[in-house]
């Protein structure tokens, strides 16, 4: 098994598991999770902190705004609070995961499986 499909293996039982969602996209989970690139192999950067203002302003700017394509308004300020908020008091907010609510919550999945 490689190390992506590990690491989707991973995201998928802590977004069940950690997170609370019934089902999981793993076609959409391994299509953002490989779109992060290295990061996911990087301790520090494989992880959101959503205490640092600084990362989750760089979560709206590179991912929502250029990324996803979608315009600066308070929804994507609002929408990164709710993600943030969906991990409860867990430490492992891993990126893929992270991006992967949010391009549910955006309904941008087309983004990245056809």
């Amino acid at each position: 098994m490689s190390k992506l499909a590990e690491k989707c293996d991973r995201y998928e039982m802590e977004l069940k598991e950690k997170v609370g969602l019934k089902s999981v996209d793993r076609k959409l989970l391994d299509a953002v999770t490989k779109a992060c690139g290295p990061s996911i192999y990087k301790k520090d950067a494989e992880k959101v902190a959503c205490s640092d203002k600084k990362e989750l302003e760089r979560v709206k700017k590179n991912f929502l705004i250029k990324k996803l394509e979608l315009k600066d308004t308070p929804k994507l300020d609002e929408a990164i609070a709710e993600t943030c908020a969906a991990f409860g008091k867990s430490r492992n907010k891993f990126r893929a995961m992270f991006y992967y609510l949010l391009v549910k919550k955006f309904r941008k999945s087309k983004m990245f499986v056809g």
